[in-house]
């Protein structure tokens, strides 16, 4: 399966380093020397020479690319893995967001809130994007609104405090 890692962004002085704005719960293992990551577009394949952490900023270097012209081709461009599916994070409380798309959701009484769509990696939070009879919710990903996460059961059932779910107007 194929996974979205980062996004490159602008170069970082003159000698090819990018920042990348990682989209991953593992910058450090995704970014290491030696890592394989496929450029979409276009389709090619970056070898991580080097990377490290520069005021707050995640800085990488690609094999090949080795001046300010050539970082800046590649500004914009995702970055992605072929990842096994049956990969997980190490941490039980995460989740891949292949794991979470499909799944259904419903409320702690049972009710039936849709499919989640997407996970909106927003600056404040995650968000749970929830498409069903109530139209599109947008759901904080958080333990006290999400309770129960189930990925081999395709399920999630959330908590939602009043006003989270209102029927759909027209």
């Amino acid at each position: 399966m194929r996974v979205v890692v980062g996004r490159i962004g602008r170069p970082h002085g003159i000698r090819g380093e990018v920042t990348v704005e990682p989209r991953t719960d593992e910058p450090d293992e995704r970014f290491a020397p030696g890592a394989v990551l496929i450029a979409s577009p276009p389709t090619e394949r970056l070898e991580v020479e080097r990377s490290h952490w520069h005021s707050g900023r995640l800085l990488v270097s690609f094999a090949g690319v080795t001046d300010r012209n050539a970082a800046e081709a590649l500004r914009g461009v995702i970055l992605e893995i072929d990842r096994d599916d049956s990969e997980e994070p190490d941490d039980p409380e995460e989740f891949y967001d292949s794991a979470l798309v499909g799944c259904r959701v419903r409320t702690v009484e049972g009710a039936d809130v849709g499919e989640i769509t997407e996970v909106a990696h927003l600056p404040a939070q995650d968000l749970l994007v929830v498409v069903g009879p109530f139209g599109e919710v947008l759901v904080p990903f958080v333990e006290e609104i999400v309770p129960t996460v189930d990925p081999a059961a395709r399920m999630v059932v959330i908590d939602p405090p009043p006003g989270l779910l209102e029927e759909p107007t027209d």
